[in-house]
């Protein structure tokens, strides 16, 4: 089995050093490189090539946010892990928004991190149900009319099918738990996911939930009448 590439980057070598140790213990990792502000982030993923990025959002010159819209922007990026010590607030939204496929609390136990970490190399965001309602609760109360408008716009070239597997999304659901509440299989799903991520030229699953949030879809009640 091919190691999951990790880069890290924090401007506390405290806690690069304690995040060095956690993840090298795993069997299944290899950290490539290490950065300690996010102006050496783009230099360090084109000579290590990475699969995933641990991110701090606070550093010093380029700060973690900046530094995650560059590598999202670019070709064949690497997926990015936003490393927080706070659960809901404007930086991390931000974050998710450029295409971080999830975030960590710092004070989170080393296996969940390790999870973490696996888990968005598969393609998996790492967002649990209940931090997804936390953080979507702060996006809609940040949003405004203007951000609802245009996400509903977005949200209108979808077709039925598409919308019902962007709400199902939007609440957390893994593929196979949308796979049984819309009868279909999760090769289906995959597939819906995908063509959801190509129409609205979103990154990740993340972005999906956010802009259902964004327009109130995930405010109506469910599809089934519970």
């Amino acid at each position: 089995m091919t190691a999951i590439r990790l880069l890290l980057v924090d401007d506390d070598p405290l806690v690069r050093a304690g995040l060095s140790l956690m993840m090298g213990g795993a069997d299944d990792v290899e950290i490539v490189g290490e950065a300690a502000d996010g102006a050496e982030v783009e230099a360090l993923v084109d000579r290590t090539r990475p699969d995933v990025v641990l991110m701090d959002i606070r550093m010093p010159s380029v700060d973690g946010l900046t530094a995650t819209e560059r590598l999202r922007a670019r070709k064949d990026p690497p997926q990015v892990v936003v490393l927080t010590t706070f659960h809901a607030d404007e930086q991390v939204l931000r974050a998710l928004r450029a295409g971080a496929a999830g975030f960590v609390l710092k004070d989170t136990p080393p296996a969940e991190i390790v999870d973490a970490v696996r888990r968005v190399a598969t393609g998996d965001p790492v967002l649990s149900p209940t931090v997804t309602r936390q953080l979507m609760e702060h996006a809609v109360g940040s949003a405004g009319d203007t951000r609802r408008a245009r996400a509903r716009e977005r949200i209108d070239t979808l077709n039925d099918r598409e919308r019902e597997v962007a709400v199902a999304v939007g609440r957390g659901l893994a593929n196979a738990e949308i796979a049984t509440g819309l009868f279909m299989s999760v090769a289906t799903v995959k597939t819906h996911v995908s063509r959801i991520l190509a129409k609205l030229d979103l990154n990740n699953r993340v972005q999906i939930a956010l802009l259902a949030y964004d327009a109130g879809l995930l405010e109506e009640p469910e599809a089934n009448g519970h």
